[in-house]
């Protein structure tokens, strides 16, 4: 969704000429369209400039109230309005205004700071360093990856100064009053954060989510989710979340992203050059949440060529060709070619299959697992690695047997012929299962290539290779789904090549 309120919304209708309420409908609904535009699904949209959550905010600022965190006081330091927030010395730099006259910038952004003086409502922030320290310390994958709880234990080392929580309201229009004082605005991050209760039916029914939560988050606004929204759950009688999921950034060129620079990369115009599918591969295969990826055409063109178009595309178009499968059917699996061993690291080749065979069904085997745990510690990467490594062995057995030289006249080799394009298919099929949460419409056609049916693709029930194992297999004799064509058109950098990219 998209938190809607605060000063620099105000400033940017304003300069728009529209009002605040005009401009945050345009822009998420321009949220809501790139998010569909990428085949992302969500429970809930949520808009922090929406009824529900504004009452949600006022009954959390009385949970606060009522427990005696906040009170009246006089706050003075530097704001930085992009940021929404006061900014102690430390993170502070000299640089230049637009006129070129020297100012204070925020260290982290390059934003200007203004010295801004106000009465505000304070929150007791400095009373919840040891309840945040044992809450961290006692909770060691609260904050994931490691590093970034680390960071979070050696602020709450640090001086931990009362948070102001309010903004004067004849400057902060745009925002949520403070009950019984309108006087006063709700900071804004205040009422942005709670947006994450306010989406699970705060106060009423939220109690079936919570805290059993998982926030995501850019390892930039890492101190207002590890330290003071902690700290203001606590103080309003909730948990803190679950888990706190921190991931970095992505430079261009090893350079951070900045409009000034021209760098900034739009995601409608790569979902266009390299698909919705292949954008979101590369992204989930190359983002690694503990360090700054760097982001490159030349990179994406690489990767996705190989292992969406070559390796697992071309497995697929070798393996369903009328050449050599005629029939166009799910071939059948013969075990006295690929008998069963009690242990694939003894197997020294048994019937027609070879060691390296057995290690390739062992690897696929126990791939759904290992996805399954990988996504479960949103460690996507790793996940795709072990995929693309599986592929990879997929692709050697296929080699290895060079089925399209066996003599289909010769029953002997027909089984093994068979054998060999059930084992690939199967291997195919875990693939597309597995990898539909990432590449929703390659990992369809793939599936609907093999006939296997929407009802079949639940990884809940996902057996590999039954028939090795002496049950059924469903799909074993029936007709394969009709020829797609390429599964994922290789990719080029000329214009042409990514029109057919975008065809595709």
């Amino acid at each position: 969704g998209t938190d809607e309120h605060g000063l620099k919304i105000q400033q940017a209708a304003a300069a728009a000429g529209l009002s605040p309420p005009e401009l945050c409908l345009r822009i998420s609904g321009l949220f809501r369209q790139v998010l569909a535009g990428a085949a992302v699904s969500f429970n809930v949209f949520t808009r922090t400039s929406e009824p529900q959550h504004q009452r949600a905010v006022c009954h959390f600022w009385g949970a606060l109230q009522a427990a005696g965190a906040l009170y009246k006081g006089c706050y003075q330091g530097w704001y930085c309005t992009p940021e929404e927030c006061f900014l102690p010395e430390s993170q502070l730099a000299e640089g230049r205004d637009a006129q070129g006259r020297p100012c204070k910038v925020s260290l982290e952004s390059g934003h200007q700071v203004h010295w801004t003086k106000e009465e505000n409502y304070m929150f007791r922030l400095s009373a919840f360093r040891e309840p945040l320290q044992r809450w961290l310390q006692d909770n060691p994958g609260a904050i994931s990856p490691e590093p970034f709880q680390q960071h979070a234990l050696r602020w709450l080392d640090e001086d931990l100064p009362d948070l102001s929580v309010s903004r004067e309201r004849h400057r902060h229009k745009w925002g949520i009053p403070v009950p019984g004082d309108s006087t006063q605005t709700i900071y804004v991050w205040v009422d942005a954060l709670v947006n994450y209760l306010s989406a699970v039916g705060y106060p009423e029914v939220h109690g079936e989510w919570w805290p059993a939560a998982c926030h995501v988050v850019g390892k930039d606004i890492l101190r207002f989710h590890a330290i003071y929204w902690p700290a203001l759950l606590m103080a309003a009688g909730l948990a803190p979340p679950e888990r706190i999921l921190v991931h970095s950034h992505w430079t261009v060129r090893g350079k951070k992203m900045s409009k000034s620079l021209g760098n900034v990369v739009d995601p409608v115009a790569c979902m266009d050059q390299f698909t919705v599918d292949g954008f979101r591969y590369f992204l989930l295969r190359q983002g690694v949440p503990d360090r700054d990826c760097d982001y490159y055409e030349e990179k994406v063109i690489k990767v996705l060529n190989s292992e969406l178009a070559d390796a697992l595309g071309g497995l697929l178009n070798r393996s369903t060709a009328l050449s050599i499968n005629p029939s166009s059917t799910y071939p059948r699996f013969s075990q006295s070619c690929f008998p069963k061993v009690l242990d694939h690291r003894e197997a020294k080749g048994t019937g027609r299959a070879s060691a390296e065979d057995y290690e390739l069904l062992a690897a696929v085997a126990s791939l759904p697992l290992q996805v399954a745990t990988y996504f479960e510690n949103f460690q996507i990467y790793k996940a795709l690695e072990c995929i693309a490594l599986c592929v990879r062995q997929t692709n050697g057995f296929f080699q290895r047997h060079k089925p399209w030289k066996l003599d289909r006249k010769d029953p002997a080799e027909q089984l093994w012929l068979d054998t060999i394009l059930h084992v690939t298919l199967e291997c195919l099929r875990v693939f597309g299962l597995l990898l539909q949460p990432v590449v929703p419409h390659v990992a369809d056609r793939l599936l609907s290539r093999l006939a296997v049916g929407p009802e079949e693709r639940d990884l809940s029930g996902l057996t590999f290779l039954p028939r090795y194992h002496g049950q059924p297999c469903p799909l074993e004799g029936r007709q394969l789904g009709p020829d797609t064509g390429l599964l994922f058109h290789r990719l080029g950098s000329s214009a042409g090549q990514r029109a057919e990219a975008k065809s595709s």
